[in-house]
């Protein structure tokens, strides 16, 4: 089964095949590469993993895209159904807006909101008076990595809640279904895929964030320092901890990023037997 997929779609010719194969390879070889040397690196995975300086890093690059991805999820969901389903006043400049950090290169996206939230930023300067700063602290690694993340997930709900056909919709109304129950019973499990997968993107995004979190948060150790500024400080110190320190990094996001795959098919799943 999965040879003939790879192999040749019918009607493709085989060159068609050995472009996506040179692809895949592009895109996979780096990493095994990468890995396989960290094995090579004195002490290897094992001991850089025991290293506090990873740990605190590892562990504040799980909290802050956890964080990050729940805002995600919880301010993302409602913007992205209201672009799809209602009548946005001028919609196609808030859609333009909200993919714009997409293309935006992330030490802009960084300079950027350091000069709104920072200290001589306007909105900065109100909240330094009120006592809370957030340029250089924890909180604007989490900032950071929503700003350069959500997008993804907006974009791919968006088309997940437009994809929902209008028949199913209105046969909803006709049964009485109210905007909630539309909404919670129709429009979110049918574009439960899309959810998940902008999810995924999302997730990885914030994870690997590298450009914003560091002109934002800094790189301070055990404060703001997450794994690719770690990878970063690394390499200017010792190419084999940077080599060690990246392949925890890619270890940690392809057991997370199954996992989440696993739990978005699930759900899907679920809702499908729901549906039925």
């Amino acid at each position: 089964m999965s040879r003939s997929r790879v192999g040749a779609l019918p009607g493709s010719p085989a060159g068609l095949s050995m472009a996506a194969l040179v692809l895949i390879a592009f895109f996979g070889l780096p990493v095994v590469v990468l890995v396989a040397r960290a094995f090579g690196v004195d002490g290897g995975l094992a001991r850089t993993l025991a290293d506090p300086v990873v740990l605190s890093a590892l562990g504040l690059s799980l909290v802050t895209t956890v964080v990050s991805l729940a805002l995600t999820i919880l301010l993302g969901t409602p913007l992205a159904y209201a672009l799809a389903t209602r009548s946005v006043p001028a919609a196609r400049l808030v859609e333009t807006i909200v993919d714009l950090p997409i293309v935006l290169p992330p030490s802009v996206a960084g300079l950027a909101l350091l000069l709104l939230l920072g200290r001589r930023g306007p909105l900065g300067d109100l909240l330094a008076q009120a006592g809370l700063d957030l340029a250089f602290t924890t909180a604007a690694v989490v900032l950071a990595q929503l700003f350069v993340s959500a997008p993804l997930y907006v974009r791919s709900a968006r088309t997940g809640f437009r994809a929902v056909g209008r028949d199913i919709v209105e046969a909803a109304r006709v049964d009485g279904a109210s905007d909630t129950a539309l909404f919670g019973r129709v429009m979110l499990p049918l574009a439960a895929s899309a959810i998940g997968s902008g999810a995924i993107l999302a997730w990885v995004r914030a994870l690997g964030e590298f450009g914003a979190t560091i002109l934002f948060a800094g790189n301070i150790e055990g404060r703001t320092q997450t794994l690719p500024l770690l990878v970063y400080s690394s390499l200017q110190s010792s190419l084999g901890a940077a080599i060690a320190t990246a392949a925890v990094l890619v270890v940690a996001a392809l057991a997370v990023l199954l996992g989440v795959r696993s739990l978005a098919e699930r759900g899907v799943a679920s809702a499908g037997l729901d549906a039925g």
